[in-house]
């Protein structure tokens, strides 16, 4: 049974840091305006989409920082982006989104939520768990700075898939005697975060949970040696390659791994004339394959239509966790977090 539906990645290109933040979500209006003029009734957009990627600067002003983050415990509420879901329910297409969040205990989280526009409604909410470069700047005055460690906290709500009503018309409800489900209901989706997308134990969880869609928001820089790149030296242009290379990678083969489908959304282009950020917007197959791909590093709406029926080819046969998993061989993955190696040889 064909379960039929159609999605699509907004692209946001480069966002500066004193954009006027009215004016960056026009932009993102703008964009769900053409996914939705396509027939998407879905759309994703990029981590931090409302912003510039603000932890590459050190703030010494607490209020300045405060600007990034939305306050409150619904987004859709909030007055900085509630036009945005305002749309959304019109046009009736579901958004995910991400955003800096300032918990209502002061924490900080790079977050993401998932909103029904025919329900009105937050599905659900991720925070970001793999938080990558440093608390601390690094001493190079012309490094790119990643300070994540320092404005968030690690994500608290694990990696929680969910079902999305009203997406399926035909999706099989919770009623009655009916025994066989799998792959029969309402879409079951899951959420990651950028660098989340490469660590194969996040997919591996949703995976597990049954997920058909995965959606991750992006900033990825092209160019930050301090942070991430070969030994080797590299040109901008080959860092480049190599970035949207990995992004790609991990993309497709972890759909692949746990026969689902994938989409990201990158926050792209020069911000700020100097620092660049890859595209490579992309809508992935259960088996790996690139659907379609953003052509631009700029503001750019990608559209494809996906057949969930598609993930029982791998989650039946290749990847039947139920038949082929061996949890009693994977201990070290949940006692041990750093690497330890063997003892050396002896002489």
């Amino acid at each position: 049974m064909a379960r039929t539906l159609k999605v699509a990645a907004a692209q946001v290109g480069a966002v500066h840091i004193d954009s006027d933040r009215s004016d960056t979500l026009k932009r993102v209006i703008k964009l769900l305006n053409e996914a939705a003029a396509q027939g998407a009734q879905l759309v994703l957009f990029p981590e931090l989409a409302f912003t510039t990627f603000f932890p590459r600067y050190l703030f010494k002003d607490e209020g300045k920082l405060e600007e990034f983050f939305e306050q409150g415990e619904d987004l859709s509420k909030s007055e900085h982006v509630k036009p945005l879901f305002d749309e959304a329910k019109k046009l009736r297409v579901d958004i995910s989104v991400g955003f800096a969040e300032r918990a209502s205990g002061g924490t900080g989280y790079n977050s993401c939520i998932y909103y029904s526009a025919k329900l009105g409604k937050v599905l659900a909410r991720y925070r970001k768990v793999h938080l990558p470069g440093t608390r601390e700047p690094f001493e190079n005055p012309d490094a790119v700075q990643q300070l994540e460690k320092r404005y968030f906290e690690p994500g608290d709500l694990g990696f929680k898939a969910f079902r999305v009503p009203e997406l399926l018309p035909d999706a099989l409800k919770g009623h009655g005697s009916k025994t066989d489900t799998v792959g029969k209901g309402d879409p079951i989706v899951g959420m990651m975060i950028c660098n989340d997308r490469r660590w194969p134990e996040a997919w591996r969880c949703y995976g597990l949970q049954g997920a058909e869609l995965v959606l991750c928001g992006f900033n990825t820089a092209g160019w930050a040696p301090d942070l991430w790149g070969t030994r080797k030296p590299m040109t901008k242009e080959q860092a480049q390659e190599e970035a949207l290379f990995h992004h790609r990678l991990v993309m497709q083969s972890n759909s692949y791994m746990n026969g689902c489908f994938s989409i990201s959304a990158a926050r792209a282009g020069l911000d700020d004339g100097k620092y660049d950020l890859i595209g490579g917007s992309a809508i992935v197959s259960p088996e790996g394959h690139i659907l379609v791909e953003a052509k631009s590093k700029d503001d750019e709406v990608i559209v494809a239509e996906i057949d969930l029926e598609e993930c029982r080819q791998g989650k039946e046969k290749t990847f039947d966790f139920g038949r082929h998993r061996r949890t009693e061989a994977y201990s070290l993955i949940t006692s041990q977090t750093g690497v330890v190696e063997p003892p050396l040889l002896a002489n």
